[in-house]
């Protein structure tokens, strides 16, 4: 005897997926654009295949019960199968409480409007199969298949079915796409705690999850006294990657507080200072080329966090602190350029910043830099532009023109008049800022800009008005 079914729940199948009814589906006329011949024999080998499959997976199990199962797609394809009402009734408390009743009656049950056939006659083979686990180890499905299978098994309540879907997803591994896919699909299923230990390796409690930034700490520290360059600029290169990621996506998850970054910036501070006491100490130290490499790592250590300082925002009080380095200035100015040209670099980084609109400091605080640290930045830039493969010389002449032109007019002066003389005398190995020169000057001298005071006194007149 048919099956038969309420609208009620009829209407609870259709918001999951699986819709099955007691008749004849409904018959309705649609009109569609003609196909190509091209497009007739693709549908068609499509079908052939798919018949091909679909009799290999009616080949397995032992079919030939009293239930006659037909699944109809919504193109219209059906397959049918005999199927045991005992098997059914085992494996899915839906065909359970579907077909309870007299032994010894057929049942005639259809699903229609199925998205893929294929899912749910394979969902029943799954049935008949006492060893799930070994059957997914040697089918060897793709995350789609699975979640297929998953989506039916959940609908038809196979509890068996679900539990080994779930099972295997959380035993694969995933591509970033396919992680996607399964947190999509598994939020749509009514899953509850089977589906969050699938979803462990993507989430955690956030009572026990440890916290960003203490691991960000332990991540930067290890990677700023790594002993191997080439790793060390890898995982600079990867860290540097991840949290730029974080800030286009605009969703700073990564919570680094700025304590721990200036921490890390004092602590490599301190240790260029004492490198530079070494260097310019009177003892004779043999491996000079070891203090060399020393410096070099702790101003290029700086120069990466203070790139990780402005693409947080965090960037402006580093410019006062390293305003303030005149002890550090000092020592700068003692020791051979071959061994302190990258500090220089750290200088650039900020007044390419500043220059961008990507660090926000006071006048006062923009001309302690300059004065602090633009001429080391002049003895060192020939070097630096020889040296580095990775110094931009237009980015970094840019960056200081565009620093010094925000600051006033007379302190604009006294600093593109130093550069003036300098640059005559050492040409391509001094900043070329003509740029920054001709705008001072049009500023000064032919744009000259004069507020005129207004003597005029505003006057407020009330009147009354009779009421």
């Amino acid at each position: 005897m048919p099956s038969s079914l309420s609208s009620k729940e009829v209407s609870a199948m259709i918001k999951q997926g699986f819709i099955p009814f007691t008749s004849s589906p409904s018959s309705t006329s649609t009109f569609s654009s003609p196909q190509t011949l091209f497009q007739i024999m693709s549908n068609h080998n499509n079908r052939l295949k798919l018949q091909g499959r679909l009799s290999k997976l009616l080949q397995q199990p032992p079919f030939g019960g009293d239930v006659k199962l037909t699944v109809v797609s919504r193109d219209g394809f059906k397959v049918s199968m005999d199927v045991h009402k005992s098997v059914l009734g085992d494996k899915s408390r839906f065909f359970a409480e579907k077909l309870r009743g007299e032994s010894g009656i057929s049942h005639s049950v259809e699903i229609s409007d199925c998205d893929d056939v294929e899912i749910y006659v394979e969902v029943v083979v799954l049935m008949y199969c006492e060893d799930l686990k070994m059957r997914f180890r040697f089918m060897g499905e793709n995350v789609s298949k699975v979640l297929s299978l998953l989506k039916v098994s959940e609908a038809i309540m196979f509890d068996l079915g679900v539990a080994s879907c779930l099972e295997y997803l959380e035993a694969i591994p995933w591509t970033e796409d396919e992680q996607e896919e399964i947190i999509a699909q598994l939020g749509h299923l009514q899953l509850h705690d089977s589906a969050s230990k699938v979803l462990l390796r993507v989430s955690s409690d956030p009572s026990t999850a440890a916290r960003a930034d203490d691991i960000f700490s332990t991540l930067i520290s290890g990677v700023l006294q790594a002993k191997d360059d080439k790793a060390r600029r890898e995982m600079k290169a990867l860290i540097s990657r991840l949290l730029k990621e974080d800030a286009s996506n605009n969703s700073n998850r990564i919570d680094v507080s700025k304590d721990t970054l200036y921490h890390l910036c004092h602590r490599c501070i301190n240790s260029l200072v004492l490198c530079l006491s070494e260097a310019t100490s009177t003892e004779e130290r043999p491996d000079r080329g070891g203090l060399m490499s020393e410096i070099n790592r702790e101003a290029d250590n700086i120069q990466w966090i203070v790139d990780i300082l402005v693409g947080k925002k965090m960037g402006d009080e580093f410019v006062k602190i390293w305003a303030d380095q005149k002890e550090l200035a000092r020592l700068h100015s003692k020791v051979p350029t071959i061994y302190r040209h990258e500090i220089s670099r750290i200088t650039a980084q900020l007044c390419i910043s500043i220059g961008r609109g990507h660090i926000l400091v006071s006048k006062e605080i923009r001309f302690s830099l300059l004065s602090t640290w633009l001429e080391p930045l002049y003895e060192d830039f020939g070097w630096m532009r020889r040296a580095s493969r990775t110094v931009d010389k237009k980015l970094v002449e840019d960056g200081l023109s565009q620093t010094i032109l925000t600051l006033p007019l007379l302190q604009q002066q006294a600093v593109l008049m130093n550069w003036f003389d300098r640059f005559l005398n050492k040409g391509d190995d001094c900043p070329n800022i003509q740029k920054a020169f001709e705008i001072w000057w049009r500023r000064a001298f032919i744009k000259n800009y004069s507020p005129e005071h207004d003597n005029s006194q505003l006057q407020i007149a009330i009147c009354d008005y009779p009421s």
